[in-house]
Order: structure tokens, then C-alpha cells, then sequence
């Protein structure tokens, strides 16, 4: 499996309903996607829910690489480069999803917790760290699914976790709206340990 997510950030005066209305046209594009396990339309605004900025950033969570290829190199994100400028893609390769306690909800909240892997942590002792930890937010009550993966180039390791309507989500990080959710092949996704 590989993770995936750009960033774009926008002006602090930018109408965040243009966004909307793009998620809400174009969304439903990926329902049916080959290769999506799932992908999250998120967005953050500046002040809102302690945002410093505006921003889209969608996350992607690929079954395949010939999934995340086609849509790389396809009519979908040239349409983003071309609205929007190419954006920086960042990649995680991931180590384990897991269903949350509400697997199967609508998620409303996702947030994404990154950080550094310091010199000289032995690898397989972050694995375990991060499986445990995907392990344990995904029975939270309103969890709706937890990714733990790392960017092995500049070694920098996420946990990204969707959340339901009504939950408060136990996750540090950055939070952000979950616009839609479109999840073709979530049912395909290796459950605990990818490798």
C-alpha cells in the first residue's frame, strides 16, 4: 500500500467555498476508482479549529501502484496542476491500516500526526511503535480508520486517522474537514501489518 497527499495552501482571504464546490462536482469522480483504497477531501481553514491557513490537502491510501500511477500521470491531477500550480507529493510507504471502531461511517474529521524518526531508532522497534499505536486509536469509539507509514528519503513517519460524525477524535495533530470520502476498494486494504 502507499500513501499519498499534497498540500495546497491558499491565501488567508480565499473563498474555502470554491473548494467546496469542487470536492462537491468533482468527488465523486473517485468513487469507483481501481487501486483507491480510499481517498479523503480535506480541507483546513484559517482559524478555524486552530488552522493557521487555508489549505486542500487531499490523502490517498493506494492498494496499488498502478492505481496511484494512473491517476498521477491521468486527466485527474493535471486538472489540479492545472487550477492550482503541481503541488509537492508527499509519499509514505505504509506499514499497517487498520479498521476503526466505526469502520464503515462517513468520516467528518481526519487528523494527520507527523514527525520526525530519529537517528538511530532501529526500524523494526518503529514499526511496532507505530502498529501498536494504529492498534490502539482505531478502538476508539468514533475511529473510523488509522494508516501508520514513513517516508523512508527523509525519514519522517504519519499516523493519519479518520474520525465520525460526533466523535471527538484522541489523536494529536493536525486536524482536518473531511469533504468527502471516496472509498472504491477500502474492503481490499490489508488490515494490521503490510508487509
Amino acid at each position: 500500500m502507499h500513501a499519498k497527499q499534497y498540500e495546497i495552501t491558499l491565501p488567508a482571504d480565499y473563498d474555502m467555498d470554491v473548494i467546496r464546490e469542487r470536492v462537491a462536482t468533482k468527488g465523486h469522480l473517485l468513487d469507483d476508482y481501481p487501486g483507491l483504497g480510499f481517498k479523503a477531501y480535506l480541507m483546513r481553514e484559517r482559524g478555524i479549529g486552530g488552522s493557521p491557513v487555508n489549505q486542500y490537502a487531499p490523502f490517498y491510501l493506494w492498494n496499488t501502484a498502478e492505481g496511484l500511477n494512473s491517476f498521477l500521470w491521468g486527466p485527474g491531477f493535471q486538472g489540479l496542476c492545472e487550477d492550482f500550480g503541481r503541488p509537492v507529493v508527499q509519499h509514505w510507504m505504509v506499514l499497517g491500516y487498520e479498521d476503526g471502531a466505526a469502520a464503515g461511517a462517513g468520516p467528518v474529521v481526519a487528523v494527520r500526526h507527523r514527525r520526525p524518526v530519529p537517528e538511530g531508532t532501529r526500524n523494526a522497534d518503529l514499526a511496532e511503535e507505530l502498529l501498536a499505536e494504529a492498534r490502539s486509536l482505531a478502538q476508539v469509539e468514533g475511529s473510523v480508520g488509522v494508516v501508520v507509514a514513513v517516508d523512508p528519503r527523509g525519514w519522517e513517519a504519519v499516523t493519519f486517522s479518520l474520525w465520525a460524525e460526533g466523535a471527538a477524535p484522541k489523536a494529536s495533530g493536525e486536524a482536518f474537514q473531511v469533504l468527502h470520502f471516496s472509498a472504491p476498494e477500502v474492503g481490499r486494504l490489508g488490515r494490521g501489518r503490510a508487509w
